[in-house]
């Protein structure tokens, strides 16, 4: 594969965010959905955002982006770091771009567990089964805090945390795009919820960006959609689970 995308002589080196080989100047990883990553390629290509590195596609040399379950861009220096109101700067920005994006139709086909979480974080699955140690009991009660909502949906990436690049004083980057159709608050505020329960973030965070549009909802489906992943996803466990209850006792009284 790193011929097709004129890397035929470098070693390949994994390194994090993905996983994800990097081949010189290239960045490579698998695709699992070849029409997913077509569809973030030719976003990625075309999007600007101010004050953000975005990792650029490389086509084939048969012009195609995805070659073989393979895609590859342009690699950005960085690492995740404990930066998160900067993540959620960069999440802002970046939905103001995102803003005028038609919704993927791949999106309508996706079944995995975050699809099937996001369905059920807001009210779209009205019976999901979770396992209740694992999240769903939480789901179940904070789930009678929705309310009515006036959010307006789009695109946005909604797994931003752990996936925004450092490197000094450079601007914050990005290498791919976790596509949902939902509002760029939400987005915000799975960042948020990621933070409290796994990142060491400070409890505050989750007001300091009480400015935005209908935070505390916003804050409440996120909670839920993490719930819901939690609840159904194989791998996780009582220790992962933890971190939610903190993010549920934090997110609870701002509801």
């Amino acid at each position: 594969m790193r011929a097709a995308f004129g890397a035929k002589n470098a070693e390949p080196a994994l390194i994090e965010h993905g996983p994800v080989w990097r081949c010189d100047d290239l960045a490579m990883r698998q695709a699992v959905n070849p029409a997913e990553a077509s569809w973030v390629a030719q976003t990625l290509n075309e999007l600007d955002v101010p004050d953000l590195r975005v990792a650029r596609p490389v086509r084939s040399s048969d012009g195609r982006y995805v070659v073989g379950g393979w895609v590859a861009f342009r690699f950005i220096p960085g690492h995740a770091e404990p930066r998160y109101d900067e993540v959620i700067s960069a999440s802002l920005r970046l939905h103001k771009a995102t803003a005028d994006l038609n919704r993927p139709r791949f999106l309508s086909g996706r079944a995995d567990v975050f699809a099937m979480a996001d369905r059920a974080a807001w009210g779209e699955d009205k019976n999901p089964t979770l396992d209740p140690d694992l999240g769903g009991r939480l789901f179940a009660i904070y789930a009678e805090s929705r309310k009515d909502i006036t959010l307006k949906s789009q695109v946005v990436h909604g797994d931003l945390f752990g996936n925004v690049l450092f490197d000094g004083d450079a601007a914050p980057g990005i290498m791919d795009f976790t596509a949902f159709h939902r509002p760029p608050e939400w987005a915000a505020a799975v960042v948020v919820v990621d933070a409290i329960a796994w990142g060491g973030a400070d409890d505050a965070i989750a007001k300091r960006w009480g400015h935005l549009p209908e935070w505390p909802q916003a804050l409440l489906r996120a909670l839920l959609f993490r719930l819901a992943v939690h609840a159904l996803h194989p791998k996780s466990t009582p220790r992962s689970m933890r971190g939610l209850e903190h993010a549920s006792q934090v997110i609870g009284p701002l509801l």
